[in-house]
């Protein structure tokens, strides 16, 4: 199966501090194990590493510490779907059709690289938000 898993999913299982690690590390898992084909969008790798290096755990991850969990969890294990600048442009047109304003532009960015990589399945914990910003693919959203 091609799963996209959403940046939510990757701050779960990469910090055992968090509520949904267990959760997370599952997906992440099927990814590393071979049971299913991996997908992330290169925009929640940028997120991955904002929110890794500003997530209040103890102790702290250090920037060096999030570049190398992202490195072997992520750009090592998954594969990476970027957007074109036409990708960019009918998102913001979809969002504005719909009329979505705010961070949920993000959402959208990571649903669109889930449309272009064709996967079966988006794993998110933010599913409520995902489906609606991203109507055509809501029947593929799942949280764990």
């Amino acid at each position: 199966m091609k799963i996209l898993l959403d940046t939510s999913i990757l701050v779960a299982a990469m910090v055992e501090a968090h509520p949904a690690h267990e959760q997370g590390l599952v997906w992440l898992k099927r990814v590393t194990n071979g049971t299913d084909q991996g997908f992330v969008s290169a925009h929640s790798i940028a997120e991955l590493y904002s929110i890794l290096t500003t997530l209040p755990v103890q102790p702290r991850i250090l920037p060096d510490e999030a570049r190398r969990l992202i490195q072997h969890n992520v750009v090592k294990e998954l594969e990476v779907v970027t957007l074109s600048s036409k990708d960019y442009a009918q998102v913001i047109d979809l969002l504005a059709e719909l009329g979505i304003v705010g961070g949920a532009t993000y959402d959208a960015l990571i649903l669109r690289a889930a449309a272009n990589a064709d996967v079966d399945v988006v794993v998110t914990l933010n599913e409520k938000d995902f489906r609606r910003v991203y109507p055509d693919l809501a029947d593929k959203i799942i949280a764990p």
